[in-house]
């Protein structure tokens, strides 16, 4: 069963409607820059509705040290999302709790992921200027015939209309999908995210 992520949860409703329909992750963003950011305190409401149904993953940009630590506590993330260029070294101590995420213009170099032997997973992405998702579609089948110890998510431009074709062109274990669902940033669409669900798991 492919996995779902669904990204940049701001709010209880949307998290609780997202697990009811069979998401297995809910991604919360703790990125300022972002406009579906949260601070610990706004966040733990929407973990605590999904706590035990699904995976709770706090998303980090670049964040300075201990931010993601005093995050993790106060919210309680299952995993932590490291969505910017954090060395090898910033992820070693989270071990299986961590997801490396890769913004590409083309395939991964396996050396590249390599240095990252111990983490849950990675997110595969198209490159884009800023680090925020891009919600742009891209070649998803650039990641086709990747053999790796750890499960990986495809992101970017998915929705209800193209989540299977991404998922079967990418070979991925699950996708990431954050506007995809959205009728505004941060406020999922009910009916939007039924359709994905119907998609996926057909």
């Amino acid at each position: 069963m492919s996995l779902v992520k669904i990204c940049g949860v701001t709010r209880v409703e949307d998290a609780q409607r997202a697990v009811e329909l069979g998401a297995d992750l809910v991604g919360l963003n703790f990125w300022p820059r972002s406009p579906r950011y949260l601070t610990p305190e706004q966040a733990l409401p929407v973990a605590e509705a999904v706590r035990g149904r699904a995976q709770v993953v706090g998303v980090f940009v670049d964040p300075p040290p201990g931010r993601p630590e005093a995050v993790a506590e106060a919210v309680g993330l299952d995993l932590v999302q490291f969505h910017g260029d954090e060395e090898p070294q910033r992820l070693a101590p989270w071990g299986r709790r961590a997801i490396k995420v890769f913004r590409l213009s083309g395939a991964p170099e396996p050396e590249q992921l390599a240095a990252y032997p111990e983490v849950w997973g990675f997110l595969f992405d198209v490159r884009h200027p800023d680090y925020g998702g891009t919600g742009e579609r891209w070649e998803y089948g650039t990641l086709s015939g990747l053999e790796l110890p750890r499960p990986f998510l495809v992101a970017g431009g998915i929705g209800p209309d193209n989540a299977r074709q991404a998922l079967e062109a990418s070979g991925a274990a699950g996708i990431d999908i954050c506007s995809g669902v959205e009728t505004a940033p941060g406020i999922k669409d009910g009916e939007r995210m039924q359709r994905l669900f119907a998609e996926v798991r057909r």
